[in-house]
C-alpha cells in the first residue's frame, strides 16, 4: 500500500487504470469460451482434492467448477475435502492408490513431480503466475491462480500523520526513523505475535527487499553453499533485536495470539503490521476507526530500485499422472487457472492477487495491485519453489530462532541457528 501522500495515492490510482486496461488481451479466457468443447469426448466424475476452510466452503468450491460442468455435459465434478489437510491427505491417498485426478494448495517438489503429470506441452501454461519458478527440472507440474504479496507493512494513516511522517518509508533507515516517531507519538510502532509462524513469517518478509535485492539468486546459492540463510539474515537479525531493545517490538509479544494480534492493531494501539497480502480482507473485515495505509517492506540504502516483491502462489493446481481422466483433469486446471472469471471468485475468496487482474478490489486492495505491478520482480517465499527451494520445515525453525531473541539469544547465536538447521536438513 504504500503512501500516506496525495502524490502516491494519485500513483496508486494511475497504476490500478493500467492494470485494467492490462488486463485486455492477457490471454485470459472468458467463461462463455472456456470449456466450450468436450476434452476428448471424455465423461463421467472428475475428483479434486482442496483444502476446505472457513472461507474455502465446498459450497464455494462446488461454485467455482459449476461453469465447467455446465459446459461439459455428462461431467460431474467431485469436490474431495483433504482431511485434515491436503498436504497430509494426497500421500495418503497416493500410498492406498486412490489418488484424486486433480490436487489444489500444492506446489510440485522433486517428492511429487514423479507422480504427477507433466504439463509442459500445455500452450496455456506460460501465462500462469510464477510458472518458470515452479518447473522441476525443467518441467511444468503444478501451475497456479495467482499470488500471495508477502512484503507488507500496513500502517494507520493517523498515526502516521500524528507522528509527523508524510510519506512512507522506502529504507530500512528510514523505517526505523518512523519507528521511533510513532513510538514518540504514543503507539507500539510494531505488531507481531507469538505462536507458530506469526514472529518468522513478519521477520523474512521484513527482510526480503534486502537479501534478494542483494542476491538474486539467493536461493540456489544456499542450496550451492555459496552463502548461508543466517549470515544473510544477521544485518537484520542486529537491527530487529535494537528495536525489541529500544521497545518499538513488545518485549512480551510472544504472549500474543497470532490470531487475535490484528485486533490490538484495530483498535488504534499500534502503528504498523506486517503481514502478507491476506490481511487486506482481514482489515477490510475489521472496520478499523482509522484509515489503513500499506507500503512495500523497504530494503536497506541503497537497494530501493532492485528491491523484489516476495510472493507465494496462491491456489496452485496439478494433475496426478495416473489420473484416468487425463484429458477432463487437464482442461478443468486451464479452465481454473486462466477462465477470468473463475480467477477472479478464487482471488476475491481468499485475498489473492494476479496481475492483470484488478476488478473488485477494495481501496487497500488496489493498493497492493499497484505494489504488486510496479515491483521490477517476483521472488518465491519464503522456502523457495520448485527445483530451488530450502528444505522443507525452515520456516518453523526461522520462526523459533527469532523468538529467541525475545528470550535472551544474541542475533549471532540466533544466525548460527539457523545455519546449524539447515546444514544438518
Amino acid at each position: 500500500m504504500s503512501r500516506s501522500v496525495s502524490r502516491r495515492l494519485v500513483a496508486v490510482a494511475t497504476a490500478v487504470g493500467l492494470v485494467a486496461l492490462s488486463a485486455c488481451g492477457s490471454g485470459f479466457e472468458d467463461s462463455s469460451d472456456s470449456g466450450s468443447a468436450q476434452a476428448d469426448g471424455q465423461t463421467g466424475e472428475v475428483r479434486v482434492l482442496v483444502n476446505v476452510t472457513t472461507n474455502l466452503t465446498k459450497e464455494f468450491w462446488r461454485e467455482v467448477v459449476k461453469p465447467f460442468e455446465d459446459a461439459h455435459p455428462g461431467v460431474t465434478v467431485k469436490i474431495e475435502p483433504g482431511t485434515p489437510s491436503v498436504k497430509e491427505a494426497l500421500p495418503r491417498l497416493l500410498a492406498a492408490g486412490d489418488a484424486p485426478d486433480v490436487v489444489e494448495t500444492l506446489n510440485a517438489d522433486k517428492t511429487l513431480a514423479p507422480q504427477m503429470l507433466d504439463l509442459s506441452d500445455q500452450p496455456w501454461v506460460k501465462d500462469t503466475p510464477l510458472v518458470d519458478e515452479a518447473e522441476v527440472d525443467g518441467k511444468t507440474y503444478s501451475v497456479g491462480v495467482g499470488v500471495q504479496a508477502q512484503n507488507l507493512v500496513f500502517y494507520n494513516k493517523d498515526a502516521f500523520a500524528k507522528a509527523g511522517i508524510s510519506k512512507a518509508p522506502t529504507t530500512l533507515d528510514e523505517f526505523e526513523a518512523a519507528l521511533g516517531k510513532v513510538k514518540d507519538a504514543g503507539y507500539l510502532p510494531l505488531r507481531t505475535a507469538g505462536g507458530g509462524w506469526a514472529t518468522g513469517t513478519q521477520f523474512a518478509e521484513l527482510a526480503d527487499a534486502t537479501v534478494f535485492s542483494r542476491n538474486p539468486d539467493w536461493y540456489a546459492d544456499v542450496l550451492a553453499k555459496k552463502t548461508t540463510p543466517g549470515q544473510s539474515y544477521l544485518p537484520i537479525l542486529e537491527r530487529y533485536k535494537s528495536w525489541i531493545d529500544k521497545g518499538y517490538l513488545d518485549k512480551n509479544a510472544l504472549g500474543l495470539d497470532e490470531k487475535t494480534a490484528p485486533a490490538h492493531f484495530f483498535q488504534g494501539k499500534s502503528a504498523m503490521y506486517v503481514m502478507g497480502s491476506w490481511f487486506v480482507a482481514t482489515a477490510d473485515a475489521g472496520k478499523p476507526s482509522f484509515p489503513v495505509g500499506v507500503f512495500a517492506a523497504p530494503p536497506a540504502t541503497g537497494d530501493s530500485a532492485s528491491a523484489p516483491m516476495g510472493v507465494s502462489v496462491a491456489m496452485p493446481y496439478m494433475v496426478t499422472k495416473n489420473t484416468g481422466k487425463k484429458e477432463l483433469a487437464v482442461e478443468l486446471v486451464k479452465y481454473l487457472t486462466t477462465d477470468k472469471a473463475a480467477i477472479q471468485k478464487q482471488l476475491r475468496q481468499d485475498g489473492n492477487f494476479r496481475k492483470g487482474v484488478a476488478d473488485g478490489l477494495s481501496p487497500l486492495g488496489a493498493e497492493v495491485q499497484a505494489l504488486l505491478e510496479a515491483a521490477p520482480k517476483q521472488v518465491p517465499h519464503p522456502e523457495g519453489l520448485g527445483s530451488v527451494r530450502l528444505p522443507a520445515g525452515f520456516n518453523t525453525e526461522l520462526n523459533k530462532q527469532v523468538q529467541s531473541l525475545y528470550t535472551g539469544k544474541s542475533p549471532a547465536d540466533v544466525a548460527a541457528g539457523i545455519d546449524s538447521w539447515t546444514a544438518s536438513h
